[in-house]
């Protein structure tokens, strides 16, 4: 069974099952969801807990000792297994496929992992995790989403913004759920619950956005322009290094460049995304932008991508960042450029 983390708390209101894996891109989201498994356990009677983080292959070996041995005083236990690196390596595939085929009885156990690929989600260790129990996957918010995330967790204290608001604390923390968090923590603070003023939160709100370059690909494929010059502006405020935001865009127009190649060829879309190996939040917004895209223009923006690359490294005439900029637009505004380069 799979579960998003957002719907955790339902999930956890029908019952405790013995396995939980939890793993995703949002550091915060994961916490979260452990966090939340742990009190939900300790409430149902799991008094007992044995944490083992696993980092070498005496660990293993732990494990499996922990699994055959029955709890000290009697009592049901919490086994908070974590496993930093994602990476369990031969044995320790072997020790979670023996251990999730057998679990031991009266003990729930938590299995923590960061952020997997592809190629580790299709694995047999993970795969047997999965069919014993019950995956949570914390997903990053995507921008769209974020205004509702946030007025989630202002109702959660019984407060309430509108709209305006909540697009405004959005733009403030993109990138940066824990910041999300910290301020709308904070809001409960300096409020009573009920509606908020506006102005007061706008007021009360620090401007506390992270930019992340690996999430630059979102404005691109979401078309928003203005979004994608308040990214740029902020990765190179925050110091990023312009090879990657340039590997990072360019990573996004190869993308919609072989789905638009095999669409072409007669490929139907989830095939096509599938055989280009795009996934998750991609996935979802690649087929609007392609909707709006001609091989033709995604062959300019590589053109463009190349002139940055050349001005990055010192061969090639103006400034990187400009270079830079010119690229995301032409890639947020691809049908006005087709229509440029067919009217010369």
């Amino acid at each position: 069974m799979r579960v998003d983390s957002e719907q955790l708390a339902q999930h956890l209101r029908r019952g405790l099952h013995p396995l939980y894996t939890v793993h995703g891109e949002e550091p915060l989201l994961a916490l979260e969801a452990a966090d939340r498994i742990r009190a939900h356990a300790r409430a149902e009677g799991y008094t007992e807990r044995e944490l083992l983080i696993v980092e070498s292959a005496a660990d293993w070996a732990r494990l499996a000792a922990s699994g055959s041995s029955l709890s000290l005083f009697g009592s049901r236990r919490l086994l908070d297994l974590r496993i930093p690196s994602g990476k369990p390596g031969t044995e320790g595939a072997e020790a979670l496929r023996r251990y999730a085929a057998d679990l031991p009885p009266d003990t729930l156990t938590l299995i923590t992992l960061p952020r997997l690929e592809r190629a580790t989600l299709d694995s047999g260790w993970f795969q047997s995790l999965d069919a014993a129990g019950v995956t949570v996957t914390a997903n990053a918010v995507p921008l769209a989403r974020l205004p509702q995330w946030l007025a989630g967790r202002l109702a959660d204290q019984k407060q309430e913004v509108d709209r305006d608001t909540l697009q405004f604390l959005a733009d403030m923390v993109e990138g940066n759920l824990l910041a999300a968090r910290q301020e709308v923590q904070k809001l409960s603070l300096l409020f009573p619950p009920g509606p908020l003023d506006g102005e007061a939160v706008r007021a009360a709100v620090s401007d506390v956005a992270r930019y992340d370059v690996f999430r630059i690909g979102e404005p691109l494929l979401g078309r928003d322009p203005a979004r994608f010059i308040r990214v740029l502006s902020g990765l190179q405020a925050e110091g990023a290094a312009a090879p990657l935001v340039l590997w990072a865009i360019t990573e996004e127009i190869h993308a919609l460049w072989r789905v638009a190649a095999l669409l072409e060829s007669g490929r139907p879309l989830q095939a096509a995304l599938r055989e280009a190996r795009v996934w998750g939040a991609r996935a979802q917004l690649l087929p609007q932008a392609l909707r709006r895209t001609r091989l033709a223009a995604l062959e300019r923006a590589l053109l463009q991508a190349a002139r940055a690359d050349r001005t990055i490294k010192g061969i090639g005439p103006g400034d990187a960042w400009d270079e830079l900029l010119r690229l995301g637009l032409l890639v947020t505004g691809l049908p006005a450029a087709v229509r440029a380069g067919q009217s010369r």
